[in-house]
């Protein structure tokens, strides 16, 4: 045992050491530890952090296949691995994402960002409500073929109009 019961501390040094250290792309990174190693770890405590840093530097670090629910807003919005509240929550109640606590957190949030994407997501929902409100059985294929149909159409009624004015001067 590395030590007794009750908390003693090790009376000798450690038995084996490693040489080298590990590396999680030893043989050439795969495109999960390329993407683990490019993440950055926001909204959170430095503890929090810290240990996920360790689970990427390990290759620990699993991550989520589908979004998690969040404990605050109770929706399918956690898509970060390890999190337990989604990144609008944790900026808003300034707590950290994996934790929960009221810890200071060492990389904030961009707020910014996280507004430009809330926006996005409430304009692409808005832009699909109006086309299914128009026609539900239209497709954005048909939207396409329409436009390029209409184009078309003008070009023919302008010489058609042009026809239609030699014929009224020449008459």
């Amino acid at each position: 045992m590395s030590s007794q019961k009750g908390g003693g501390s090790r009376s000798r040094t450690q038995k084996h050491q490693n040489t080298t250290a590990f590396k999680n792309d030893k043989y050439g990174a795969s495109p999960q530890v390329k993407k683990a190693n490019a993440k950055v770890h926001e909204g959170l405590c430095q503890r929090c952090k810290d240990v996920l840093e360790w689970k990427v530097k390990y290759n620990k670090y699993k991550f989520l296949t589908q979004p998690r629910k969040c404990v605050k807003c109770l929706q399918k919005t956690v898509k970060d691995a390890y999190h337990i509240m989604c990144k609008p929550c944790a900026l808003r109640l300034e707590l950290c994402a994996k934790c929960g606590k009221n810890e200071e957190i060492v990389l904030p949030l961009n707020r910014k960002e996280e507004e430009e994407e809330v926006e996005e997501e409430a304009d692409q929902q808005r832009q699909s409500n109006r086309r299914k409100k128009r026609d539900p059985h239209r497709t954005d294929e048909d939207d396409d073929d329409f436009d390029d149909e209409e184009e078309d159409d003008f070009d023919e009624l302008d010489s058609d109009c042009n026809e239609c004015d030699t014929e009224a001067t020449g008459k």
